[in-house]
């Protein structure tokens, strides 16, 4: 079968197109069970590391995910480009469902959707040099010949900041931060539309950070690039994100336009994350918002809402009894809470 045409200048130095009032991506109560060995004649068990998570991304949008580790941040975005496949729900790229898809029918659309892994080095396969980690993708969606993607290689070490000619160089031979930037080339070589950015910065030094952050912020504004972006760091996410869903246990707990959330929380766990952000002015003070207990067992989640054990504003007989939804504050602002703050 020929190869498709390659275009090299086709989205990259083209202006922004104007807002789309639809959905780039979203997932409808979007669920990720693990099934747990329990023994020869054990009760199964199931982990639900994604539950229920409703979300809409926007066309140019930044959508912030936030929570403590181990609350189903990555499981959420992993499997919301399908890289793990749903228990239930619904996933929808562009009004189109494609939760069903199979490995043939989804490979289209898995050209508008992309990812960036939060370890820089495990990522990259070392017997590979760079050239052929970023023209992995093009080969494997027949764009281009060899040498069109060779060039195309060398655009995109240009676009995050690299010289072409580390281009036949391995990955051990980089930084954490040069490496992390291949990555995000190779996640930008098949022009996607949506990318999901799995904790980028954790494994990086702080002066390396922020210029992945700004990076990623001149990708968005230049080609119109979506992000998910999920992370555990409230103060990069303030920086980069539209709007910031919190996720406890698997569930969101709160959704909001980020200045709202972070001037005016409503659920007691954002209070307490947000809280919990140190203040750069050693002669500020605030009073230490510390929350009791432990992050409950995920295999065996409490009874009513999950956050109720470590709650300040547990109501006795609501919250340890009924489980709240998801709903509207205002018309930006929603929240699961039966008690929320003022």
């Amino acid at each position: 079968m020929p190869n498709a045409p390659f275009a090299v200048t086709s989205r990259w130095n083209q202006p922004m197109q104007p807002s789309n009032p639809s959905p780039l991506i979203e997932s409808h109560a979007l669920s990720k069970h693990f099934s747990l060995s329990s023994g020869l004649f054990g009760k199964p068990r199931f982990l639900r590391a994604v539950d229920q998570v409703t979300l809409q991304v926007q066309r140019g949008e930044t959508l912030g995910l936030v929570g403590e580790s181990g609350c189903g941040k990555s499981t959420y975005g992993r499997t919301l480009l399908r890289l793990l496949e749903p228990t239930a729900g619904n996933i929808l790229v562009q009004g189109h469902e494609v939760t069903q898809l199979s490995d043939r029918q989804l490979r289209p659309w898995r050209r508008r959707m992309q990812i960036v892994f939060q370890d820089p080095h495990s990522s990259l396969d070392p017997r590979m040099n760079v050239e052929q980690l970023i023209a992995e993708p093009l080969q494997i969606n027949g764009i281009g010949n060899r040498r069109e993607r060779r060039d195309r290689v060398k655009s995109l070490l240009g676009h995050v900041g690299l010289h072409s000619n580390i281009i036949d160089r391995y990955p051990h031979e980089f930084s954490g931060g040069q490496r992390q930037r291949i990555g995000i080339a190779r996640a930008l070589a098949v022009e996607p539309e949506f990318i999901v950015c799995d904790e980028p910065l954790s494994a990086l030094d702080v002066s390396i950070q922020a210029q992945i952050v700004n990076l990623l912020l001149d990708l968005r504004e230049r080609l119109g690039i979506s992000y998910l972006f999920i992370s555990h760091d409230l103060n990069v996410v303030q920086f980069l994100s539209h709007r910031v869903a919190v996720m406890y246990l698997g569930r969101v707990v709160e959704l909001a336009k980020t200045a709202d959330l972070v001037t005016q929380p409503l659920h007691p766990y954002t209070h307490a994350l947000l809280n919990a952000i140190p203040i750069p002015d050693p002669k500020q003070r605030r009073a230490p918002l510390l929350l009791t207990g432990d992050v409950p067992n995920p295999m065996d989640p409490p009874a009513g809402c999950a956050f109720h054990p470590r709650c300040s504003r547990c109501l006795r007989g609501k919250c340890d009894v009924e489980r709240p939804e998801l709903q509207p504050s205002d018309a930006t602002h929603q929240v699961a809470c039966w008690n929320p703050l003022d």
